[in-house]
């Protein structure tokens, strides 16, 4: 597998931006966003709009992509890490393979600080950051200032439960 490695400004990543975001989004299964939520991730690593940055890493076989990590700078150091691990998806048909081990190592060592990430607790991916040194800190909580009042009556009375 060929590790390729996009970050701001490399006039290739332009052209597989697209072939990336496209991937992700088949890929990313359940845990997936919408597709223009990916794009807006990798516009961000790739300082196309107001951000700090951050890179994308890929694995190729056979100019297929198998696996991606999307890392995005925070520009914050100590209590939030200066790195976020917006995304990581492997080809279905490829899980077990250690090509998001591979991937993940490569952005472990391009990173400049710590790296955070969220993850669901039944997503299968929390083993493999687990074994690269990986630890929970803090139950995360959310405020969607957007969502529709009721939601947000719901989400609190089944907190309260």
């Amino acid at each position: 597998m060929e590790i390729k490695i996009y970050t701001p400004f490399d006039p290739a990543t332009l052209t597989e931006k697209n072939r990336i975001a496209d991937f992700l989004f088949e890929h990313l299964d359940q845990y997936g966003d919408k597709r223009e939520d990916i794009m807006r991730a990798l516009e961000y690593a790739l300082k196309e709009t107001a951000s700090h940055g951050g890179f994308i890493v890929t694995g190729v076989r056979k100019d297929k992509i198998v696996g991606a990590v999307v890392i995005n700078q925070t520009g914050m150091k100590g209590y939030i890490p200066e790195n976020i691990l917006v995304y990581i998806a492997v080809d279905g048909g490829r899980r077990g393979e250690g090509i998001g081990k591979r991937l993940m190592k490569k952005a472990i060592e391009m990173a400049k600080g710590d790296i955070a990430l969220h993850v669901e607790p039944d997503n299968p991916a929390r083993g493999l950051y687990e074994k690269l040194g990986f630890s929970s800190k803090y139950l995360e909580m959310r405020l969607q200032k957007n969502a529709p009042q009721k939601q947000r009556e719901k989400e609190n009375k089944t907190a309260e439960a």
